[in-house]
């Protein structure tokens, strides 16, 4: 138990998919007294559980979890809204005592919170002229166009991301600004946060992904998806992207072969943990560990001191 008056700082628990970030933050939230707050963007969605590998209740030993299931699946997922309820979460426990551990492998989402990431304003025309663009000469062109404006942010979004690049350019066109402008280095953590990365070996990890996926599917992945399209996951600009999710549509949609539909995400999420690990890497501020060591927690424990 902390002191009171004197709260320890927030431990920020990141990296790629099925490293075991989940079983160490919980870990971390038992021994330090703390309090665990969601950093995945798929699991602020309500009824997303089996396909983004949701903590089950027994999972989270009695440990309270902040921004889990706040989101309905009809409803767009927001940095700059994530970035406010995070920060506002971080500060209401540290004023109690607790410890914040910030957990998940959606980077962004973490940078939010951390670092002075800045979200300019929307315009809908902008957006929608951009997005009728797209549809009509495709995402590369665009991806080119904002590779000449602002190479920086071009090399940090796919060419297949839409939503993305049409975000990026309709920034430029506002603030006359490059998008990357809004996303500077990271310096000293907001918070005095210590930032833990749990990574495995690549040809383990692929494995594990794989065993993932399959157990998903088992658990009623499809049946999942059924419930929540009856709920508008179709509409959901955000939520009907997730990994699984999108694939198990496309079948519903196409043969039904939920088999391919598995083998799909297990591609889909292997390249999405190649793009997690480098995001992640590039942050100098984490220290890393071995996911598959027995003494994990033990290790972190001792590295994060007192």
């Amino acid at each position: 138990m902390n002191r009171p008056g004197r709260p320890s700082r927030p431990i920020a628990v990141v990296g790629p998919t099925a490293t075991g970030k989940t079983a160490l933050g919980v870990r971390l939230a038992l021994e330090l007294g703390g309090e665990v707050i969601n950093a995945d963007a798929m699991q602020l969605y309500r009824g997303m559980d089996i396909g983004t590998a949701k903590a089950t209740p027994r999972e989270r030993r009695g440990v309270p979890h902040h921004l889990l299931d706040v989101l309905e699946v009809t409803e767009t997922a927001s940095v700059a809204a994530y970035q406010r309820q995070a920060r506002a979460e971080i500060e209401r426990l540290l004023a109690a005592g607790r410890v914040p551990v910030l957990v998940g492998g959606s980077g962004l989402y973490v940078q939010a919170v951390l670092d002075d990431l800045r979200f300019p304003g929307t315009d809908p025309e902008v957006r929608a002229a951009l997005e009728a663009e797209a549809a009509e000469v495709g995402a590369e062109a665009l991806h080119g166009r904002l590779s000449r404006l602002d190479p920086d942010a071009a090399a940090a979004i796919l060419p297949s991301n839409v939503r993305r690049i049409v975000r990026a350019l309709e920034v430029i066109e506002l603030t006359g600004q490059p998008f990357s402008a809004n996303f500077p280095r990271p310096g000293e953590p907001r918070y005095g946060t210590r930032l833990v990365g749990v990574d495995r070996e690549v040809t383990e990890l692929d494995t594990l992904v794989e065993q993932r996926v399959r157990r998903m599917f088992e658990r009623g992945l499809v049946a999942e998806v059924r419930a929540l399209e009856a709920r508008g996951l179709r509409s959901g600009r955000t939520a009907s992207r997730a990994l699984g999710y999108q694939q198990v549509l496309a079948e519903l949609d196409g043969d039904g072969d939920f088999t391919a539909a598995a083998t799909a995400t297990v591609v889909a999420t292997r390249r999405f943990v190649r793009k997690q690990r480098s995001w992640f890497r590039r942050d100098r501020r984490i220290h890393w560990f071995e996911g598959a060591d027995q003494s994990l927690a033990g290790r972190v424990r001792a590295a994060l001191g007192p």
